[in-house]
């Protein structure tokens, strides 16, 4: 079975669920949680049902032509009344333009915007044309219009991630559903192709993508389904750029194997990957992507759904785990993966200023057996502050004190540009890869001359030597912080993470001064509880040089 049979196959399941079921009704008591209490997700898991219950409906009628279109026609009308197609937590983007909700141009009131769109110009006239005509006219209102006829820059056109590539093609993609070549749409899309070039902007050649592997899929996937409606109507190929390829190529770079990537920054470790977007990268530019498990869900994404339906001829299994061994490097990333058959190690260098930054300057993973030990927390629950830089590093996940990095004085890592890892060293070998960082910039921390971090990993038998060598003025403290989602036991002078399918086993220096657990509770990305256990080691450091190393040694159960 293909991805699109397969897809298909769900688009029907969830469309009987949607004719089953009333579509939610958005409220204001969810609406205004934001603003009062800092909740996201009470209001954008009502929002999301409503997109999923829409797209279910479009889609089944592009698979079942013959399909009653009542249910369909009632939510396209019934997302037309809504107050505003953008997340309460948007509402800067409308309010800095001088403008109401009903024109505030997100994310996910472009994708609206598209998700409409496509919809009533595939279906043509099995739509009523009231229908038609309203979505046409709310679609112009509030997203066409702001692009074609205001020449006053978004925000989100100058930001080079996600933001504009999601915006600027769902947005264009609209544009091309609704509106015949002309000057508006000119303008239109001469708007959206400088979004393009924005988004491109934001990757260095080696293709990778700081936001990590999930935003990746997000930002990419919507650069390529915009590129291929641009090159149906013009013939401009905007893949067709050494760059390109090698942005598509990220995720096989960075795969850790058997679908895990590296959750740094606001990732995940096993993100969703649109199978759509893998299987046409694989027959349009023969890049593999790997992780593209057989879908379960219909996704929520218009765009993901239909480009399935379209590309998604190879079989469901194309891609699932897929990876290649050895050391991958990307050097204007400054991260570093290393594969072997069962174990893998993961590193960054960076600086502290990077699109959804976390304080994580020389962070490090370890996985073996399809499992993460030692552990990259990803992005924790969106919520108001989350983004705002007054108050982003106190949430756990994006603080340095959620990172396996050293806490230097009781100070941990600072945010900003200028808080960069200098790379002294990467050496790739037959059997795994020396990594050396210059960490100093990243810490404010009085008396402290230098830091420097060695990684000296050997995927046989799977252990990594790690050193910090700490040069000071005078006496300081120096934590040694592990972070994973499984607590550790001691064995002696042995801290052991023991998972499902493999353990890590960390020798800690005799010379320590202190040593323990801290088991901390918060919540995850969708909001549900999360515990994650941090190992802190102690030391006390003299002036001069000291140099601190720990052994970790993979094994499988």
């Amino acid at each position: 079975m293909s991805h699109a049979d397969r897809m298909a196959s769900l688009i029907r399941t969830a469309a009987g669920e949607a004719r089953a079921s009333a579509m939610p009704t958005p409220v204001f008591s969810q609406y205004r949680r934001y603003a009062d209490e800092g909740d996201r997700l009470g209001y954008e898991e009502l929002y999301f049902r409503r997109r999923r219950h829409v797209t279910a409906l479009a889609a089944e009628a592009l698979i079942d032509p013959g399909a009653d279109p009542a249910a369909l026609q009632d939510a396209l009308w019934s997302v037309c009344d809504e107050y505003s197609w953008a997340l309460p937590a948007h509402e800067k983007q409308a309010v800095d333009m001088g403008r109401g909700m009903d024109q505030c141009l997100d994310l996910f009131a472009a994708l609206t915007a598209c998700l409409l769109a496509e919809t009533v110009q595939q279906c043509g006239g099995r739509i009523d044309a009231r229908v038609t005509a309203r979505v046409r006219a709310e679609v112009e209102h509030r997203v066409l219009t702001l692009l074609a006829d205001d020449e006053r820059p978004l925000p989100w056109e100058s930001w080079p991630h996600n933001w504009a590539a999601v915006c600027g093609g769902a947005a264009g993609m609209a544009g091309i559903a609704l509106w015949e070549r002309g000057p508006r749409l000119d303008r239109l899309l001469d708007r959206c192709r400088r979004a393009m070039r924005t988004y491109l902007s934001g990757f260095g050649d080696d293709g990778g993508c700081p936001e990590g592997v999930g935003y990746w899929a997000f930002g990419f996937a919507h650069f390529v389904y915009f590129a291929e409606e641009l090159r149906r109507l013009t013939g401009e190929d905007l893949l067709d750029d050494p760059k390109v390829r090698a942005i598509a190529s990220f995720p096989a770079v960075v795969h850790l194997g058997e679908g895990l990537f590296p959750a740094f920054s606001d990732g995940q470790e096993r993100p969703d990957l649109p199978a759509g977007l893998g299987c046409f990268l694989t027959t349009r530019l023969g890049v593999e992507v790997p992780g593209l498990a057989p879908v379960t869900e219909m996704p929520g994404d218009w765009a993901d759904v239909t480009r399935t339906l379209r590309w998604g001829t190879l079989p469901a299994t194309h891609g699932a785990n897929r990876s290649r061994t050895g050391t991958s490097w990307l050097p204007d990333l400054a991260w570093v993966v290393d594969r072997g058959e069962s174990s893998a190690f993961a590193a960054k260098g960076g600086h502290n200023d990077e699109p959804h930054n976390h304080n994580d300057l020389g962070h490090f993973l370890l996985a073996a057996g399809g499992e993460v030990l030692l552990t990259d927390l990803g992005a924790g629950e969106y919520r108001k502050g989350y983004f705002d830089d007054d108050t982003r590093y106190t949430f756990l996940h994006n603080s340095s004190e959620g990172h396996s990095v050293p806490v230097i004085a009781s100070r941990g890592q600072s945010a900003g540009r200028r808080r960069a890892a200098r790379v002294l060293r990467c050496e790739p070998g037959p059997d795994g890869v020396d990594y050396e960082l210059d960490l100093t910039a990243a810490y404010e921390a009085d008396g402290l001359r230098s830091l420097r971090r060695r990684f000296s990993w050997r995927r046989t038998p799977g252990e990594l030597l790690l050193t910090d060598e700490v040069r000071a003025e005078h006496e300081l403290t120096v934590d040694e912080v592990f972070v994973s989602r499984i607590e550790p036991r001691w064995e002696g002078s042995h801290a052991v993470w023991e998972g499902k399918t493999a353990r890590a086993r960390l020798a800690v220096p005799r010379q320590c001064v202190a040593r323990d657990v801290e088991t901390l509770h918060t919540t995850d990305h969708d909001g549900a509880p999360d515990t994650v256990h941090r190992l802190r080691v102690r030391f006390t450091v003299p002036a001069g040089t000291t140099s601190l190393r720990f052994t970790c040694t993979l094994q499988g159960r």
